[in-house]
């Protein structure tokens, strides 16, 4: 259905290059990517690697295009959106950049609608992320579908029906990965604070997220269930959690989830500035 789809990409990324790798020769031809970005260097690794089309600045090619994805930092979009008005007609516009809400991009676009804003997080670099989506009035059923298939490139997607609950999806997903690097960093420091060495207190720490994460996934139980049946009354498990309920540290979780999306909020009242 999407083999012929012409997709135009603004920015020449990580997360971009994530998606470019997931989509090449599997959603459309790399010969229908056209990747724009200053940075000769990382267009010529792309080219190289996947057969995408390059430009170091906007051309003819991005108004040709059937998809415009936006993957540039959020400092940089007002001005972005200046140099692609003139290029943009029918085509979807997909941002994957924090904190630019759908509504100024449009307005920056002179009133464009068919735009669809997106909050993946960096495990998409392997092809593991999960994107948060909502869409404007003006995306069309088959545009909605091209944005879920080319998000879906590199991992699952969630679609929103009000784009205020983008930034919860920020503070849960967006930066999630953060908070599980964080709580892996706790547990190597504990483990050799008790006497293991780093490499083993590394190995031991990632491989129990690892495996716990994708028992919760296999798993059809609540993980609050999941977490009753390794906690037995007074065991180790027991004092564990105790000790955190003890600290405050669920509390203190949820604290820093919603400081994260105020933060989010902020981020788009100070972006979406004229």
């Amino acid at each position: 259905m999407h083999n012929e789809l012409k997709i135009s990409f603004i920015g020449g990324g990580n997360m971009a290059a994530a998606l470019i790798g997931g989509l090449a020769g599997k959603l459309t031809a790399g010969a229908n990517i056209h990747v724009v970005d200053p940075n000769a260097e990382a267009l010529q690794r792309l080219a190289q690697q996947f057969g995408v089309r390059t430009a170091q600045q906007t051309d003819a090619a991005v108004a040709d295009s059937d998809v415009i994805v936006l993957a540039v930092k959020p400092q940089q979009m007002k001005d972005v959106a200046a140099q692609l008005r003139p290029h943009v007609k029918q085509q979807l516009v997909l941002s994957i950049a924090a904190g630019i809400r759908a509504l100024d991009l449009s307005r920056w676009l002179n009133g464009h609608t068919a735009i669809v804003r997106t909050m993946p997080n960096t495990p998409a670099l392997i092809g593991k992320g999960i994107t948060g989506m909502v869409a404007m009035s003006g995306v069309s059923a088959q545009q909605r579908d091209a944005a879920d298939a080319i998000m879906r490139a590199v991992g699952a997607t969630v679609w929103l029906e009000d784009e205020s609950l983008i930034d919860p999806v920020t503070a849960v997903s967006g930066s999630g990965p953060a908070y599980v690097f964080y709580f892996i960093e706790a547990m190597q420091q504990a483990a050799q604070e008790m006497g293991l060495t780093a490499e083993q207190g590394n190995e031991l720490a990632i491989a129990t997220f690892v495996g716990a994460a994708q028992l919760a996934a296999n798993s059809s139980e609540p993980v609050s269930v999941l977490r009753e049946r390794v906690t037995s009354k007074g065991g180790t498990t027991y004092a564990a959690l105790t000790s955190m309920e003890a600290s405050g540290v669920k509390d203190a979780i949820v604290k820093a989830l919603k400081a994260a999306a105020a933060r989010g909020r902020d981020l788009g009242e100070e972006f979406g500035k004229d």
